[in-house]
């Protein structure tokens, strides 16, 4: 069963999010507590909330969802802005009940278009492509070197 995350659960997720930023960012991006704090306290404020995924009366994964503005248009769309499975229920078939249920929820709400981020390489690409997800724009980057 799926349902919005509870205050306990919320508890739990807080202690997982540093590795789940972690993992999502295809290790690039170690957050600190505060720093994971800061950006939930920011999407709870826009008005996001989790979903939660529960196996064995144990936590097994959720999903960040709310709303965005598109950058051009200035239009409120549904965003995902997180997903994860806990290590010991991968492969379970968890990630796309997750998802569709994030796309559920956000169409209900009236929204006109359902965004979300991946990082390159992220194996949760898939699961979105199934889903019906399509690249919209690529995001790219230069590293640079700094000169004495």
């Amino acid at each position: 069963m799926i349902a919005k995350a509870t205050e306990e659960e919320l508890q739990e997720i807080r202690t997982k999010s540093a590795d789940a930023l972690f993992e999502g960012t295809m290790k690039q991006f170690h957050p600190s507590a505060e720093r994971v704090n800061e950006l939930v306290g920011s999407a709870f404020e826009k008005g996001c909330y989790y979903l939660v995924s529960r196996q064995e009366n144990k936590l097994a994964g959720w999903v960040l969802i709310g709303p965005s503005t598109d950058f051009f248009s200035k239009e409120e769309i549904g965003f995902i802005y997180e997903l994860y499975v806990v290590p010991e229920y991968r492969g379970q078939g968890l990630a796309k009940p997750l998802i569709q249920k994030a796309i559920d929820e956000l169409s209900i709400k009236g929204y006109p278009e359902i965004r979300l981020s991946v990082h390159a390489g992220n194996f949760a690409q898939h699961v979105y492509r199934d889903l019906g997800f399509v690249d919209k724009q690529i995001s790219m980057t230069l590293q640079v070197v700094k000169r004495p």
